[in-house]
């Protein structure tokens, strides 16, 4: 397993949290599904618990808030930003949106939440004392994020114009796909793609990726701690892919790299 302990350069995927409706549920179900233990839920966030592996943080899970009943269920995915209010002014001039935020989490971080102009919504988190993902490389971690939209020209120009994205063309014939670097990064961070032309009304989202040692078998271990597949295991050209769904049918892929 690599370790993360630094804070992650600006743009990157650095943390993703699922508000379960159930949260003893939720975490049971990602326990035999991808392995995780748990730290103590902090009262004064919450509920709010850190998923662990091998004591690293990978994820986070909070209980469901009163005040936000009816909202769907999503693993939401957090860039990082070194200095919030500049990247928070970026977002508004591009032509985002502010939702929550900026907020102080203690001595852990600062964050909020923004929609881009496609309507994808995405947190930033400035990290303190927690840095966000700190296992890479390993089952149970997040191994990749990306963003599907139908709008990929203005949405790629958008996160370009708030975090200095470049982008590498990688899709096929159809659907475009381009992997994006951050400026201080040294590899590829995460995506941006489009959606299928044949689904209408296919919204603008963020999704996540959980490493797994076999595709196959952890799509089993979903279907048996009562989530569903959406989409069955295949192959493609980084290893093999399957989407799945959760407790509150919230989509994640799960991956086998190659």
């Amino acid at each position: 397993m690599t370790q993360h302990t630094e804070p992650w350069p600006a743009g990157t995927p650095c943390w993703a949290d699922l508000v379960a409706s159930d949260l003893a549920r939720t975490q049971e179900f990602y326990r035999q599904v991808l392995g995780w233990q748990y730290d103590d839920p902090q009262p004064e966030h919450g509920g709010y618990c850190n998923a662990l592996v091998d004591g690293a943080p990978v994820a986070g899970l909070s209980p469901a808030d009163p005040d936000r009943a009816g909202a769907p269920p999503v693993w939401q995915v957090y860039l990082a930003a070194d200095r919030l209010e500049l990247c928070a002014q970026r977002v508004l001039d591009a032509g985002g949106t502010q939702l929550t935020g900026p907020t102080e989490v203690g001595a852990l971080g600062r964050m909020g939440l923004w929609r881009d102009p496609a309507g994808a919504v995405f947190g930033m988190w400035q990290s303190g004392a927690h840095t966000g993902f700190a296992a890479v490389d390993v089952p149970g971690a997040v191994v990749w994020c990306d963003l599907t939209t139908p709008d990929h020209h203005t949405t790629r120009d958008f996160y370009a114009t708030v975090f200095g994205y470049h982008y590498e063309e990688t899709g096929g014939e159809g659907v475009p796909y381009a992997t994006f670097t951050v400026p201080r990064g040294d590899r590829p961070a995460g995506g941006i793609g489009g959606t299928d032309p044949a689904a209408q009304d296919a919204p603008s989202v963020w999704s996540v990726c959980f490493q797994v040692e076999g595709v196959d078998a952890a799509a089993e271990r979903v279907r048996a701690a009562g989530g569903s597949v959406v989409e069955e295991p295949f192959d493609f050209p980084y290893g093999r892919l399957a989407v799945v769904a959760g407790p509150d049918r919230e989509s994640f892929a799960l991956m086998a790299p190659g």
